[in-house]
């Protein structure tokens, strides 16, 4: 058996390598084990992680490779030949992971009830700051194989990320009642949130994260135009009142039957109304439209400046008393006096 003197690892030209595996897995006592700045040596019996290595150079004895001994029960003495596996990990590089949900998150608005199917993408960034951890949780699993790159490992990474991310960007809308109307403004909270709930995960594998970005968070256009159809409808509310709000969708509804080609009593029989129901909303137009009340016959009510009938005593409308007084001394009032200009009494 050739004896290893010295057993060291001066990476490679391209910087894209996570896990290397020396070639030699017989070694002795008393070799000399070189481990370069930015790298972590890992010795391996059996699958398991066994004894590790830190940066600077390191005389292998029984004393500094305490559990490998007891696994393979290495007696004292120099020279003395074993077998292990050297793994070198690469702490420098920083996996920058692109993640994005491929299925849609589908929840329901917190504040507009409307069901939304939202899409997220962002960036990340870890590095190695545990390799034994990384290796039992992640590489010890993969297929053996010399050299470990960077691109296979975030492939596994990337689909852990995903499915976190998704669930949490769910959990931090609902639980922090986030419209999505308010997604764009709340996307550094919503970031620091998510987060949150990252880290752990991957603290975990023995990597820290450098940095985590929501980049992106969207939804369908008709996902939006029903939340819009919402606030136009919100808004007349606001405008015209809940009365005035009725009126108006009553008389949209007059003009949709008017413009059906099946006429008034086929549109809604179509919209499930029934024949009935439109008989006797036929009825109603055909009697608004035979008696239309006349500008000359109309007044203006003394609340809302609405024109109604001149003999109405109450505003259809607002309901005020439009009625005309009289006062004691016999002088007519307008609507709305309150002092008779004869006598000024208070009315």
């Amino acid at each position: 058996m050739a004896i290893i003197d010295v057993v060291r690892f001066d990476g490679l030209k391209s910087r894209d390598w996570l896990i290397y595996k020396h070639p030699s897995e017989e070694l002795v006592l008393g070799t000399q084990l070189i481990v370069q700045e930015g790298q972590v040596a890992l010795f391996v019996k059996g699958g398991a992680v066994a004894d590790v290595f830190h940066p600077g150079t390191h005389s292998l004895s029984t004393e500094n490779l305490p559990i490998l001994k007891k696994l393979v029960n290495l007696p004292f003495g120099k020279r003395t030949p074993f077998s292990a596996e050297i793994y070198f990990v690469n702490t420098t590089v920083r996996l920058n992971l692109l993640w994005g949900t491929v299925d849609p998150i589908q929840l329901v608005d917190p504040k507009y009830y409307v069901k939304l199917r939202i899409r997220a993408f962002g960036q990340m960034g870890v590095h190695v700051y545990d390799a034994a951890t990384l290796f039992r949780k992640a590489i010890g699993g993969m297929q053996k194989a010399d050299l470990v790159k960077l691109d296979e490992i975030k492939d596994y990474f990337r689909g852990i990320l995903a499915l976190k991310v998704k669930s949490a960007i769910a959990d931090v809308i609902i639980s922090s009642g986030i419209s999505a109307l308010e997604i764009a403004a709340k996307m550094e909270f919503i970031t620091e949130r998510v987060q949150e709930q990252i880290i752990p995960v991957f603290d975990d594998y023995g990597l820290s994260v450098v940095n985590f970005f929501v980049q992106s968070i969207n939804f369908p256009d008709e996902d939006f135009a029903k939340i819009n159809s919402i606030l136009e409808d919100k808004a007349a509310f606001e405008i015209m009142g809940d009365n005035r709000y009725a009126t108006k969708r009553s008389f949209d509804v007059y003009e949709g039957a008017a413009n059906n080609q099946n006429g008034v009593a086929g549109s809604f029989v179509a919209g499930g109304f029934g024949l009935g129901a439109a008989m006797s909303m036929g009825a109603s137009v055909g009697k608004t439209i035979g008696n239309p009340i006349q500008r000359e016959e109309t007044k203006v009510c003394i609340s809302c400046n609405s024109r109604i009938p001149i003999n109405s005593k109450f505003c259809p409308e607002c309901g005020a008393n439009n009625s005309e007084k009289i006062c004691e001394c016999g002088t007519k009032l307008a609507p709305g006096t309150k002092f008779c200009p004869e006598c000024g009494k208070k009315v």
